[in-house]
């Protein structure tokens, strides 16, 4: 109270002090620049806050993981991550497991529940659709046909999905060597059976045993497998014209992203087949992408789902150019996102590199699922809750635990989120309208029709039959001279003539010769292949 006599000042009603997690989340969550929005945090099962839980845009090609038992939302997580990829310009790419992804071109159906959800987390829900290409793995299912060279695809990937130990999978590498010097180009899995069954026939004896680590036996394993292999329909995926991954770094003419969606019909039939297609696109995109560094919102947001398939069973090396992928591809402007029901799925080489964690329930009714429960609190920073295994395995459809990246490179405080609501049908979309889309694509142009060009398979049988029949017309010996003859004259020339050779070898058309020899026979990560661009 004042001594002067004058009356005091009116008081000022104070502000609630904040909770000590919604002031770190606030903080924690204030960016910058241009930002995914998540949702709202919860202090607990019932308690809302309008704190708003984010994840920068320039920080996605840090990669992450949306992680959560079956039915708790990770599919809607998706969808919403898409959908605002694709209104800031970033296109996306996704694998479409159940057939629900599709439903992000077609505007949503709203209804009174979603928009009260939406309020209650500071969203304006509308209805909206977005520019979505179809594509289906070798033509099937509805989509525009992705195809890859068997020469494209490479050994190590291949070996993964026909399950060879390390040994076999060495064998196969000489199989592709062997094919690029002989000249074989390998263009589907008839050409591949084609080359190995020659290498075991009595034919192909001496050149197999030239190759010098591969054995009879394991030859024999490796053809056996290809041969069950295409007995469940793989030869579909397999051929040209082969896919350019570039063409999923598309916008709209509005600006949007383009999200590409690929569909994965009988994934329980091939699971392993699937996966690994999916790993041979992002090694593919390594491969074709410059390098840019940090950039201010990626290039591509590459969403692979059901990722526990493709590491499971995998060797050692495989796991290590897959850590060695996702490690090197931040510097070409892509994110990865890595969707599965547990971290524990994920190797820990791997996991680590991912900056952004959205975690949906975890169930532990089992002494497994108590030990991944534990796991994977582990792998989060310290966080305001007291018990966050108990928080993960209470979270209802629809939230999640998250923690991102910040603009730093340093993680956020662990937030409870309600996540928003898609603003696109969160259900298949209209199987027609679907149709139409592909029918429209300028894609569809670009690869529908498949190219059956001269291959292994068809050089080989030409040589045999060319054989046979010089077997059967001439003696032997009149063969010795035509291996000679090239190369006696070619010392004359040498000695004689060097000019000529200069000419020929600092000339246009040497070296583009030796440019496209160069890519044809020069495999990079997994093995795969360069293409012809």
């Amino acid at each position: 109270m004042s001594d002067s006599g004058d009356a005091a000042p009116p008081s000022t009603p104070s502000t609630p002090a904040e909770d000590p997690i919604s002031a770190a989340v606030r903080a924690g969550y204030t960016f910058e620049g241009p930002a995914l929005e998540l949702g709202g945090l919860m202090l607990d099962a019932e308690t809302l806050t309008q704190v708003p839980v984010r994840v920068p845009l320039g920080m996605l090609n840090r990669h992450g993981l949306v992680a959560g038992a079956t039915g708790t939302g990770k599919t809607k997580t998706l969808q919403l991550m898409a959908e605002q990829l694709s209104a800031a310009g970033v296109p996306v790419f996704a694998a479409d497991v159940k057939g629900d992804l599709s439903g992000l071109a077609t505007p949503g159906e709203g209804g009174e529940k979603i928009v009260a959800r939406a309020a209650s987390v500071g969203q304006t829900w509308t209805a909206a659709g977005f520019p979505v290409e179809f594509y289906a793995i070798g033509g099937e299912g509805t989509g525009v046909p992705l195809r890859v060279s068997m020469s494209g695809f490479g050994p190590v990937l291949l070996s993964k999905v026909l399950g060879l130990n390390e040994t076999q999978e060495s064998s196969l590498g000489l199989v592709f060597h062997y094919a690029d010097q002989a000249g074989l180009p390998l263009l589907d899995l008839a050409d591949l059976r084609a080359v190995v069954a020659h290498l075991v026939s009595d034919e192909g004896k001496p050149e197999l045993k030239a190759l010098g680590g591969l054995s009879p036996a394991t030859a024999g394993v490796i053809l056996r497998e290809l041969i069950t292999f295409a007995d469940q329909g793989a030869d579909a995926f397999f051929g040209e014209p082969e896919f350019e991954s570039a063409d999923l770094l598309q916008t709209a003419a509005d600006g949007r992203g383009t999200i590409s969606l690929v569909e994965l019909p009988r994934l329980a039939d091939r699971p392993a087949v699937f996966s690994t297609f999916l790993m041979w696109l992002l090694a593919d995109l390594f491969h074709d992408l410059p390098e840019v560094g940090d950039v201010d919102r990626p290039k591509l947001v590459f969403f692979f789902d059901e990722a526990h398939l493709l590491f499971r069973d995998a060797s050692d090396a495989f796991l290590d150019q897959v850590a060695q992928t996702v490690r090197l591809i931040r510097s070409k402007g892509v994110g990865v996102f890595f969707v599965t029901q547990s971290p524990t799925d994920v190797p820990d080489e791997v996991l680590a590199q991912l900056g952004s964690r959205v975690q949906h329930q975890l169930r532990a009714h089992t002494p497994n699922d108590a030990k991944a429960l534990k796991a994977t609190v582990n792998t989060y920073p310290e966080g305001g809750y007291d018990d966050l295994g108990e928080v993960i395995t209470s979270l209802g459809i629809g939230e999640a635990v998250v923690t991102v990246m910040n603009e730093r490179g340093a993680p956020t405080p662990v937030a409870w989120t309600r996540l928003r609501a898609p603003e696109s049908l969160m259900g298949p979309s209209d199987p027609a309208a679907m149709e139409a889309a592909v029918t429209a694509s300028p894609r569809h142009a670009k690869y529908a029709a498949a190219v059956d060009r001269e291959s292994a398979r068809e050089v080989l049988a030409a040589r045999l039959e060319a054989g046979a029949a010089a077997a059967g017309s001439e003696p032997e010996p009149a063969r010795a001279p035509r291996k000679e003859a090239p190369r006696r004259p070619s010392k004359r020339v040498v000695a004689e003539e060097p000019g000529l050779v200069h000419d020929v070898v600092t000339s246009a058309a040497f070296r583009d010769l030796l440019r496209t020899a160069t890519r044809e026979v020069v495999r990079g990560m997994f093995g795969t292949g360069r293409r012809r661009r």
